[in-house]
């Protein structure tokens, strides 16, 4: 079947609107990633132990399963538990518990690149505890952390595309509709492909000027 460009110029605006929820999902993930992979950053330099095994339980258990099975848990499970949630928020959600084991990795690493001095600094200075995490370590940390916290940014919108699996009608959950419909499949998955394609790249370029910058730095 030929390439319509007609057809494709006519489904452009359904496939913008699911654009937009796939830009929520991402940056609705992304936000929560952030501060689960807080937590567990701070669970894990915990002196209470529960705290410490749970973090690592997490986390290890996080790693091993696949995206896709922890979507269908959080959509098919929670409500069984009573815990009502739209499919957009189990999207959300699912994401943001699997990357933040990925994120508290981030964050145990840009606190790492922090030279020890300057702990011994901040503490030598009578700094309290919040002090010292905002305005000593907090900044030196955050500057190595960001183009791999974008590099994943990019990454987690790039797997939204499973969302489609437990009925969020992001992007790719309209062209599926759109091809399910009309029995035209090149238009649809093609124009996705350009979407995550305009998307993705510009956003890629800036992490790397981010990179080559803090690398000069």
């Amino acid at each position: 079947m030929e390439f319509s460009f007609e057809f494709a110029r006519s489904i452009l605006p359904t496939l913008l609107q699911g654009a937009v929820i796939t830009v929520i999902a991402t940056f609705g993930g992304f936000a929560g990633a952030l501060v689960g992979g807080g937590i567990l950053s701070v669970f894990l330099r915990s002196n209470i132990a529960p705290l410490r095994i749970f973090a690592i339980g997490y986390i290890y258990c996080i790693r091993n399963t696949p995206l896709l099975v922890q979507l269908y848990l959080v959509f098919y499970v929670l409500p069984d538990m009573g815990i009502t949630i739209s499919a957009l928020g189990c999207g959300i959600l699912g994401l943001s518990l699997h990357y933040s084991t990925f994120f508290s990795e981030v964050y145990r690493a840009g606190i790492a690149s922090v030279s020890r001095g300057q702990f011994e600094a901040a503490d030598a200075l009578g700094l309290h505890t919040t002090k010292k995490w905002m305005l000593v370590i907090g900044p030196q940390a955050i500057k190595p952390i960001l183009p791999v916290l974008g590099n994943y940014l990019v990454g987690m919108f790039k797997e939204t595309p499973l969302l489609a699996a437990i009925t969020v009608v992001e992007l790719f959950g309209k062209a599926q509709n759109i091809a399910g419909q009309t029995y035209r499949y090149n238009e649809p998955y093609l124009m996705v492909a350009l979407i995550f394609l305009i998307i993705s790249v510009p956003c890629s370029f800036v992490i790397r000027k981010l990179e080559t910058n803090g690398n000069r730095h």
